[in-house]
């Protein structure tokens, strides 16, 4: 989990029918991996979405910190998000803006690692002046598969999808 590795996802154009989204070969547009990561790292609420065991979606806000091409967050440990990634640790993360959207699809762990948990905690403090304490309830670190950006105004040449190396290629389809 302390990993360290930079994560370089491949970026290409999201298929969405109806929209008038441009191939990713009708010029420029693509938006880099460092957009998303700095709207990933400089957000203040995000919503994570869950699924419930009865297949109900379940979104809430939380704070989170960008650490280690990951997502960190806390939520109690008796809370509905942590009983849903419990059971299923498959989430989306999204920073509140939607006028540069980036919408995370990814798999929640539990952070037991140390050095993650004093580097997320370190963020942590230094973003919100609130301890990260895992006494508080569970810190949970998602691992980005896929994820879509784009630009509102400007979302049929900028709209992107970066898949990761350990993405499914059920999650190539339909954004």
């Amino acid at each position: 989990m302390a990993e360290t590795r930079r994560v370089e996802p491949k970026a290409s154009r999201p298929n969405m029918p109806g929209y008038g989204i441009v191939d990713e070969h009708s010029g420029k547009g693509l938006l880099p991996w460092n957009w998303a990561v700095e709207r990933l790292s400089r957000g203040h609420n995000y919503w994570v979405a869950t699924t419930r065991p009865d297949g109900r979606p379940h979104s809430m806000p939380v704070w989170g910190v960008w650490v280690n091409d990951r997502f960190c967050f806390s939520t109690g440990e008796r809370s509905r998000k942590a009983r849903n990634l419990a059971g299923n640790p498959y989430c989306v993360v999204s920073p509140e803006s939607a006028a540069e959207a980036v919408v995370m699809e990814g798999i929640a762990e539990q952070v037991t690692d140390p050095d993650l948990l004093r580097r997320a905690g370190d963020a942590y403090y230094a973003k919100y002046q609130w301890k990260l304490d895992p006494a508080l309830g569970p810190i949970f670190v998602v691992r980005p598969r896929l994820v879509y950006g784009f630009i509102e105004y400007q979302m049929t040449v900028t709209a992107t999808r970066w898949v990761f190396d350990d993405a499914t290629s059920t999650s190539r389809g339909v954004a």
